[in-house]
């Protein structure tokens, strides 16, 4: 008889979302805008809510805002859904605007974790939100997912709290938290919500929801994929698990020095501070010979690898608990690797973390990933009903959303289409993977083009351009695995890292073709791409490279190398600048052919782990021979889960593998201090006045003083106008200034970086040559 053969994955029976009897509800028909108060409720003929959903964000009803997506899908399901957004955390009051919700809460921070919202990279408070009418900051709390779900607890403690959102799935397991500087339990603890859905959830979200409407006990829902949970130790719902213990990192025995071959068996005993003479052992009468061993006997090793490993899907992997690694950056490391390592859901395995001792132990049980979204999943749930604009109450006195209640995360999207989701990049900054996975998930040609279709005929103020065709990345549409069978078993954590897999399709055919139906619709002027390019992918397709030049670029294409140098490049998962030249010359190539005047912009990061300050020197004469000059500067950003935050935490690089042996474990450079991240920025504003004097104190004290000069090879010049020390970034609101900028005096020198205004001489405009 043939053994059972395991099946993909993508073959196993997944429930999809449309095929759920729709709840009683469904009689009210779609709501033209979820209802934000009791007299919209009255409107619609409701007497209550089923779910109501509580966000950070405004409520923009489009697809793009993550409570639009989950209300729509909720509501195609049959559920009255309402939303409280943006409420007074204050006290519980606002909370109980809707009133008690029949079945549960739908808590999440927002499109943004609400510290990276609240928070520069160096700390500093913002003092605007881009997802708020007028730009406004400080309309939602610190840590917000907890501070919503404390106060539905306290408007109505009996009913359930669902968290979900970018903030809930950062923060599964016990994690580094930047802002506080240490680590911090996983939020299903410190919230105390019934449960948690991570990652792009929608049908985690439709199965728990038909449950507890169908009176199941949330306490009782322990068995969906994409959820984390509270359970306590001897519960017996976590019978039939096997638990492979992960709490410690594996640690190498004594190491037995060679016997010399040339010594007689009592020379190498008395090597050994033994003796072979019976004469010399004391033993006394009636007790055992401690010269004499018991034998050992240890298993095969050969034969080991022949035992039948226990199921996948029934096997959950204890990390270290929440006290460990909190007080061992070994076992952080440790916990991060294996964590990254379980994110396939071909093959992950559940993870459990005890946080606790005694009679407060308690272990965060996280399941295995969601199954992804089949294409016609994507279609339904982006071909919902969606208003594609900002609730009526966010309007001005004019009715309009442009004025001073415009809401700027809305507007930057509000002539896009989304048409895939995840990223198989990896990049270890970034987290995408943690969230969405790296199983890409299309939509369907024909979705898109209705899209496009609906911008162009029902979206008021459209002028014919179309921002964008993307997602996470511009060019994953529709690539994967050659075969379902390998995607669900790999555990790389990228596909195009250290090179481009090979069993990865690049095939950019069907994005080509996207391309091209979209810019021939009628209405349509242009069709720009803003996603985030992965140009390694990109130069394996020239006639995607030629289509997007010359017909999907506004004059400027922005594309992020993030750095020059193999070291910090290493440690981002991010290929070498050579895939920005090979990518250069054809971007060149195809716009010359098409009569353009086009540049690229290329983005970086400033003070990455594994950065060192030779690195960033070496970057700054990179862009000083390119004549590139950079206005806006990205500083390294812990987010929670990533793994360069666990390098910043740790000092290790969890990419290698963790060992308590410093000759085995790779020990990472990190950037810390005020002083030594002001240098990293400086490097990168080389072309900033403000930015010379620290620049030429570091470049003697690295014995470049060689950069130091006034011709065209120096990085900086031996002069030094007279500066007011603040800096304008392309985000005026979002930068703290060093000091005000000062008005124009005599004697002193302006420049383009100083922030102060040009000087009123009559002459025209200054036509510059591009560079």
């Amino acid at each position: 008889m043939n053994a059972p053969v395991d099946v993909s994955f993508f073959a196993r029976a997944a429930k999809p979302i449309t095929s759920y009897r729709p709840y009683w509800a469904k009689r009210f028909g779609v709501a033209p805008l979820l209802p934000m108060s009791r007299a919209e409720m009255e409107r619609l003929g409701w007497d209550s809510c089923d779910i109501i959903l509580v966000t950070g964000d405004a409520y923009v009803d489009h697809p793009s805002f993550g409570m639009a997506v989950v209300g729509r899908v909720l509501e195609a399901q049959g559920f009255r859904v309402g939303i409280i957004a943006q409420p007074d955390w204050q006290s519980a009051e606002a909370f109980k605007a809707l009133g008690k919700p029949n079945l549960f809460w739908g808590v999440t921070a927002g499109n943004m974790d609400s510290m990276i919202n609240r928070y520069t990279a160096d700390r500093k408070i913002r003092s605007d939100d881009a997802y708020t009418p007028g730009d406004v900051g400080g309309k939602r709390p610190d840590r917000a997912a907890i501070v919503y779900s404390q106060r539905c607890r306290e408007a109505f403690k009996d009913v359930p709290i669902v968290l979900g959102g970018i903030e809930g799935s950062l923060r599964r397991i016990a994690h580094y938290d930047y802002w506080s500087d240490k680590v911090r339990r996983s939020i299903v603890v410190d919230s105390k919500c019934d449960l948690l859905l991570y990652g792009n959830a929608e049908r985690a979200l439709v199965e728990v929801a038909h449950r507890i409407a169908a009176r199941e006990p949330i306490e009782h829902i322990t068995d969906v994929r994409g959820t984390a949970f509270v359970r306590r130790p001897h519960d017996p719902t976590a019978e039939g698990w096997i638990e492979i213990d992960s709490t410690e990192v594996d640690m190498p025995g004594r190491v037995e020095d060679h016997i010399n071959p040339y010594l007689t068996t009592s020379e190498q005993a008395q090597a050994q501070g033994a003796t072979c003479s019976k004469e010399e052992v004391n033993t006394a009468p009636g007790t055992a010979n401690p010269a004499i061993q018991p034998l050992t006997f240890l298993p095969n090793p050969a034969l080991q690898s022949k035992r039948k490993p226990p199921a996948r899907d029934r096997s959950v992997i204890r990390l270290p608990s929440y006290e460990q690694v909190k007080s061992d950056a070994v076992l952080y490391a440790h916990a991060n690797r294996v964590l990254h390592l379980e994110t396939n859901p071909g093959n992950a395995r559940a993870l459990v973390q005890a946080h606790g001792e005694g009679a407060t132990s308690r272990d965060v049980w996280i399941n295995p990933p969601p199954i992804p979204l089949t294409t016609a999943e994507m279609d339904f749930v982006f071909d919902l009903p969606y208003a594609r604009s900002p609730h009526p109450v966010y309007a001005d006195e004019h009715g309009k959303h442009d004025g001073a209640t415009k809401i700027p995360a809305w507007e930057m999207i509000r002539f896009s289409v989304n048409i895939m989701r995840g990223c198989f990049g990896g990049c270890t900054f970034c987290s995408i993977t943690e969230h969405e996975g790296r199983i890409i998930q299309s939509r369907s040609e024909e979705s898109i083009i209705k899209e496009v279709e609906d911008i162009r005929d029902k979206v008021e103020g459209f002028t014919g351009v179309v921002s964008d065709l993307g997602g996470p990345t511009a060019n994953m549409y529709r690539l994967g695995c050659k075969t379902p069978e390998i995607e669900a078993a790999c555990r790389k954590p990228s596909c195009v890292y250290p090179g481009i897999c090979s069993n990865l399709t690049t095939d950019h055919g069907p994005l080509i073709k996207i391309y091209k139906r979209a810019r021939e619709l009628r209405g349509i002027k242009k069709v720009l791409i803003g996603s985030g390019l992965r140009y390694d992918l990109a130069v394996k397709s020239p006639e995607y490279v030629k289509e997007l030049v010359q017909h999907h670029v506004g004059g400027y294409l922005k594309i992020a190398p993030e750095h020059t140098e193999g070291g910090p490049l290493s440690k981002m998962m991010k290929p070498g600048i050579g895939s920005y030249d090979k990518f250069k010359q054809l971007f060149e190539k195809f716009s010359e052919e098409a009569g353009k005047k086009q540049y690229l912009i290329p983005y970086f990061i400033a003070a990455h782990p594994g950065t060192s300050d030779e690195d960033m020197m070496n970057l700054a004469v990179w862009l000083k021979k390119n004549g590139f000059r950079a206005d806006q500067v990205q500083t390294f950003y812990p987010s929670p889960m990533a793994t360069a935050t666990a390098m910043y935490h740790t000092n290790l690089n969890p990419l290698k593998g963790i060992s308590r042996d410093a000759q085995r474990a790779e020990r990472v450079d990190i950037v810390r201090g005020d002083k030594r991240r002001r240098l990293h920025k400086a490097f990168l504003r080389y072309h900033d006045s403000n930015n010379w004097p620290l620049l030429r104190e570091a470049l003697k004290t690295m014995g470049r003083a060689d950069l130091i000069g006034n011709g065209k090879h120096h990085l900086i010049p031996t002069f030094q106008p007279m500066t007011d020390g603040s800096y304008q970034s392309a985000r005026r609101k979002n930068s703290t200034p060093v000091g005000k900028a000062a008005q124009p005096v005599a004697g002193r020198l302006l420049t383009q970086h100083t922030g102060l205004p040009p000087r009123v001489t009559g002459a025209g405009p200054v036509k510059r040559k591009p560079r």
